[in-house]
């Protein structure tokens, strides 16, 4: 290899680990609004939920620089075959970095109304046993990624299976709550919402493991994404309305 095809090959590598840090950094941050999220929402600490939005806008702020450097590393280098798929797999992970942060956020904001409304038994436990599965779920995800471990990732995409079941436990466990006594109605919503940006923030996790399989194969999964039952009912519903 000439001098200047090595300096040229020296320099996208560097541009491109700079680009991962990001994406990784980013990960971290996330990890951290999900986790005080559902502690302000257990503890019902509204200090901690004011700061996990606070947080998201640096967030958004990393997405984007993660976007901008993408975008000058595929116009300066002009990557090709495995290396442009890096850089693909990079601005798409980013993206549900930033959708999993949002979520985060719209928790921690539903902490702040709930604390003027009762108390539902047993949902803060329940609500943090299920985040802490997305939790790992989207730390085993950006592992993955950074080892280029395919076999991790296709064990995250299995997982989702299980919070979509969490899901749907604390559903029913929300219409008995509101059968019993209207009173917790609006509680329960308030709730529910919660509960589906938690499974929402799994799809993402496993939306993740799936760019790595492809980083690593060159092919995203063939076979359709494990989804609970009722869950697969409401996305078909979805797509015929």
């Amino acid at each position: 290899m000439k001098l200047d095809q090595r300096h040229i090959v020296s320099a996208f590598d560097r541009d491109l680990e700079t680009v991962q840090a990001l994406v990784v950094k980013m990960g971290g941050m996330v990890e951290s609004a999900i986790s005080d999220a559902a502690t302000a929402l257990e503890r019902r600490d509204e200090e901690l939920a004011e700061e996990v939005r606070r947080r998201d806008r640096a967030i958004d702020e990393l997405e984007l620089q993660v976007n901008h450097e993408a975008a000058r590393l595929i116009a300066l280098r002009s990557p090709r075959a495995t290396d442009l798929r890096i850089v693909l797999s990079v601005i798409k992970i980013a993206a549900a970095l930033e959708r999993v942060g949002d979520y985060a956020k719209n928790m921690a904001k539903r902490s702040h109304v709930l604390l003027s409304l009762p108390q539902i038994e047993g949902a803060g436990p329940s609500l943090r046993r299920m985040t802490a599965t997305v939790e790992r779920m989207l730390k085993d995800a950006l592992d993955s990624y950074i080892h280029r471990d395919a076999e991790l990732a296709a064990d995250v995409r299995a997982r989702d299976v299980e919070v979509d079941q969490m899901y749907n436990a604390l559903f029913r466990e929300f219409v008995t709550h509101m059968m019993e006594d209207p009173r917790n109605i609006t509680a329960c919503m308030h709730l529910h919402f919660i509960a589906k940006n938690i499974e929402r923030m799994g799809d993402h996790a496993t939306g993740i493991a799936e760019q790595v399989i492809y980083l690593v194969s060159g092919e995203l999964p063939e076979d359709s994404r494990p989804k609970d039952n009722a869950l697969r009912a409401e996305a078909d519903e979805a797509k015929e309305d």
